[in-house]
């Protein structure tokens, strides 16, 4: 393998042999390529061997970058590698090993809330206190809870120590809503891991067999573990061998509010005695970019002892590649903004992105860039199909696979309803399989056939549904028979929701997931139940517009670079956030504030904006500190 391209720290990287490493690879240090290079280079040297190579990650796009890169190096490499998020790779293990705790295959994966609630609903009031607390309340908790990998016998003692009030009683509702999840055969993101845990730790034959099949363990961003995430992986790494390769950055810790630590990667370097490789070299910021990032990282006393700083690669074009700006107010900052990304060609509009610490403030830029002419778009994790097609194909899978799901099937005649104007009774239907097999699907298909309105499209449909889905389960030639009936009905729906470009957008999210399963797990091995769990750990958002300007959150960023990068509303309160300026200026909260600043700075290729306003939101507002303490104003 030729490793010319690389340079020092990333070659000694690649070349590492057994034992634990830990990777310090800063923002745009070619952290991906050192990693698909090493899991390439492991798979080159070991062509007799049948082990497998176990890599984990926090997206399913970065899982099938580094897969992409990995088989283009050595084609035969799909069958030594493993390349999954974590909660993939739970949802594999619970679905192969899940019967030793009550799970079913089949199990159903809560991705909405108001799923998750309407269980904690059941656990609320299994245990008397439905006048006491709402789910939607106590969800977070839970989820809390799950993040921590709180047993349920000792949830009580815990709540105690967090200060929460009638702990007792709360910790029944949890061990409630844990065991309904089971008893039901579902279960949520937070319990896919805790599950798995459990899985782990009580059946050591299971866990033999993984560390036989896995001897090296891999993970990307391992900074954003939270607590759970990390104990799966002490359970997946040898402790003889300790073949673990971890690349972090505890500059790039952005995720607190979701159990992220810095006390976590120093956790890891201890438990594991972990040699450190630091990849300080940046590829992708013009050095006046480096320059500001490290006088405003350098402010956060926390880092990694001897964290070496940034080293610009690129060389300085002069100037334009970083600006600073005040305006008046909010509005007048944006009508700029929009106005500057206007003005430019359209292949340099296409590298342009507009980043703000929150979604408040990008609603005022979207408005702005439409008024120029632009089309602005927002980055937001989408957990359901939202046109009546793909909402009646992604539950009547659903009732497929879980033949007496009651909520699955209110949803079959919803959706339906919207696409036919054709009222089905649930409870009739329900009435209906109850005197035969208790088979709602079958029960949905009779009734539907039975009504003089249904065209003869739509009876085809139904007689496919009969044949390949209740009959056979063969879902990949009743999705294309949906597609068809999709095409030829004459749609004139009954849901405000319908538009035929969301649909159009929606069909090419549905396939490219289904590309994705396909590609990460072999078609011929992707199941009805394996797909629908895959495709409720993925989001449904559709791919950005033609020419359109992405306007992200700061956190929905990270991962990414842009050409040329406007962060905006730099004042205090919002970059730092009021709630971190609360906790006072050397808190946690607030270098996280100042990673944030951090991160957003380092998704720049060619330039970077910095705009800020005397008000925000009607409210006058100072300069963030971050603007001083990056030498940028006095």
């Amino acid at each position: 393998m030729d490793l010319s391209s690389l340079n020092e720290n990333q070659k000694r990287a690649v070349e590492w042999g057994e034992g634990p490493l830990l990777v310090l690879a800063g923002p745009g240090s070619g952290k991906t390529r050192v990693l698909t290079y090493r899991i390439a280079r492991l798979i080159e040297s070991s062509p007799q061997q049948r082990y497998k190579i176990l890599g984990l990650t926090f997206t399913n796009k970065a899982a099938a970058e580094m897969r992409d890169r990995v088989e283009h190096m050595i084609p035969e490499a799909s069958t030594r590698i493993l390349l999954s998020t974590f909660h993939s790779f739970c949802a594999d293990l619970l679905r192969q090993h899940g019967h030793h705790l009550g799970l079913r295959p089949d199990f159903t994966i809560l991705s909405d809330s108001a799923d998750q609630e309407a269980v904690l609903e059941s656990a609320i009031s299994q245990c008397g206190a439905r006048e006491n607390y709402s789910p939607g309340k106590l969800l977070p908790m839970i989820t809390r809870l799950l993040d921590l990998n709180v047993s349920p016998e000792d949830a009580s003692s815990v709540l105690e120590k967090l200060g929460a009030k009638g702990a007792s009683n709360l910790a029944g509702i949890y061990k409630a809503y844990r065991s309904f999840l089971i008893d039901n055969n579902q279960l949520d993101f937070g319990s896919l891991i805790a599950e798995a845990i459990v899985l782990l730790e009580n059946h050591k034959g299971i866990r033999k067999q993984l560390l036989r099949i896995f001897p090296f363990v891999c993970v990307d961003e391992f900074q954003d573990t939270n607590l759970s995430q990390f104990l799966v992986l002490r359970q997946l790494v040898n402790p003889e061998t300790k073949n673990l390769f971890i690349v972090a950055d505890d500059d790039q810790i952005i995720y607190q509010w979701n159990g992220a630590s810095p006390k976590r990667l120093q956790e890891l370097k201890d438990e594991f005695k972990m040699t450190v490789i630091q990849l300080p070299e940046n590829y992708r910021c013009p050095p006046e970019v480096i320059e500001i990032a490290n006088s405003l990282i350098s402010n956060n006393l926390g880092r990694s002892a001897d964290k070496e700083l940034l080293k610009a690669h690129k060389v300085s074009t002069g100037s334009g590649s970083l600006r600073v700006k005040l305006f008046s107010s909010l509005e007048e900052e944006a009508k700029w903004v929009a106005e500057d990304i206007a003005s430019r060609s359209k292949v340099e509009r296409q590298k342009c992105a507009i980043l703000a610490r929150t979604r408040k403030v990008l609603d005022y830029f979207i408005p702005a860039l439409k008024a120029s002419g632009l089309n602005g778009y927002l980055s937001i994790r989408k957990n359901e199909f939202v046109t009546p097609q793909f909402r009646w194909l992604h539950s009547i899978l659903r009732l497929a696979n879980a033949r007496q799901d009651k909520e699955q099937l209110r949803r079959v005649c919803k959706a339906f309803f919207a696409l036919e104007g054709i009222n089905l009774d649930v409870k009739d239907i329900v009435s209906l399989a109850s005197s035969g097999e208790g088979d709602f699907l079958r029960a949905w298909a009779i009734s539907a056939s039975k009504r003089f309105e249904i065209s003869g499209i739509t009876t085809k449909l139904l007689d496919e549904t009969m044949e390949k889905l209740a009959d056979r389960l063969d879902f990949r030639s009743f999705v294309d028979a949906a597609f068809h009936w999709f095409k030829n009905i004459d749609l004139t729906p009954q849901d405000p929701n319908f538009d035929d470009q969301e649909y159009n957008s929606e069909k090419d999210t549905w396939r490219r997931l289904t590309s994705e399963i396909d590609s990460q797990y072999g078609k011929e091995n992707v199941s009805l139940h394996s797909f629908l769990q895959e495709f409720d750990l993925r989001s449904k958002e559709p791919p950005p517009p033609p020419e359109g300007i992405p306007c992200f959150t700061i956190h929905a960023s990270k991962g990414m670079e842009f050409g040329h990068v406007f962060l905006v509303a730099i004042v205090e309160d919002q970059l730092p956030s009021w709630a971190a300026k609360k906790k006072g200026d050397d808190s946690h909260e607030m270098q996280e504030e100042r990673r944030n600043c951090f991160v957003a700075i380092t998704r720049a290729q060619q330039s970077l904006t910095i705009t800020y306003s005397n008000r925000v939101f009607g409210w006058n507002k100072e300069p963030s500190r971050f603007l001083f303490e990056m030498g940028l104003i006095q």
